[in-house]
């Protein structure tokens, strides 16, 4: 599914130059002895239209940092700011309603994002679906859209209120390898046409690899970031070229390592 959600944090700060700035982050659950520290001071400024993935080992914080982002978590300690815009939180399952059509679907998410007249709403419901090429399937219903579709439909309700900061949890990891490397393209030229935000969480390092600017790597339990890769190839890039792969396997190399760490632990 995706949620458009206002830049809502537990912790206000004064904004800063970045879309997102998180400054000693710490989460934990339960109480006394059965607490469980998720995220650990963690710290991270990404700039304005920056696309920036992160990578770790399941349990490593990475969906819960991102529902702190979005307001629907709150940290235990620590500040976060998005900047004063909105958030838009997409997820691996697109969740439409089966009910409704493509269109429609996204017409919803406009009308309760407060987009004023039902013929306003269908022109910016088609723009969107224009956006990711879908305007041919508007009136298709969700069990007759394939799921690289089905997604595509999704990342159009996600930035149906104009988002500067989109956060993408998994969001391809049920798909096939060619319909990822497809959505891969579109999410790209989509980015690049909006100026959009974006923080993508993966387990799929060469995905990291293809579509980011940057590689954050999170520790296990608890989540911190221990390396900063930054994503110098040049645009655009395929999956299987030597230089992805070189990257994803330094990327790799270092995940290797810290799950060792924490199972020696």
């Amino acid at each position: 599914m995706s949620l458009l959600l206002p830049s809502t944090s537990a912790a206000t700060m004064v904004s800063t130059g970045s879309p997102i700035h998180i400054n000693g982050l710490f989460r934990s659950f339960g109480i006394g002895g059965d607490t469980v520290t998720a995220i650990s001071e963690m710290s991270i400024d990404v700039g304005r239209g920056e696309f920036v993935c992160l990578v770790g080992a399941s349990g490593c914080g990475k969906t819960t940092l991102l529902n702190i982002i979005a307001g629907l978590d709150r940290p235990t300690s620590g500040t976060v700011d998005v900047g004063g815009g909105t958030v838009s939180l997409m997820f691996q399952e697109g969740a439409l309603f089966p009910w409704l059509s493509a269109r429609r679907n996204i017409e919803l998410s406009l009308r309760l994002a407060g987009v004023k007249g039902r013929e306003a709403r269908r022109e910016r419901a088609m723009e969107l679906l224009a956006l990711v090429r879908l305007t041919d399937a508007a009136e298709r219903h969700p069990h007759e859209l394939s799921g690289g579709m089905r997604q595509r439909v999704s990342l159009a309700r996600a930035l149906a209120q104009d988002a500067s900061v989109l956060l993408m949890d998994e969001p391809f990891g049920a798909l096939d390898a060619m319909t990822r490397d497809v959505l891969h393209d579109e999410l790209e030229r989509i980015w690049l046409k909006t100026g959009v935000t974006i923080m993508f969480v993966t387990h799929n390092v060469r995905e990291a690899a293809r579509l980011g600017d940057r590689i954050l790597v999170l520790a296990s339990r608890p989540g911190r970031v221990i390396a900063d890769y930054a994503v110098d190839l040049p645009r655009p890039r395929r999956i299987e070229s030597p230089e992805v792969s070189a990257l994803a396997g330094e990327v790799t190399d270092c995940l290797r390592t810290e799950v060792r760490r924490h199972a020696a632990d």
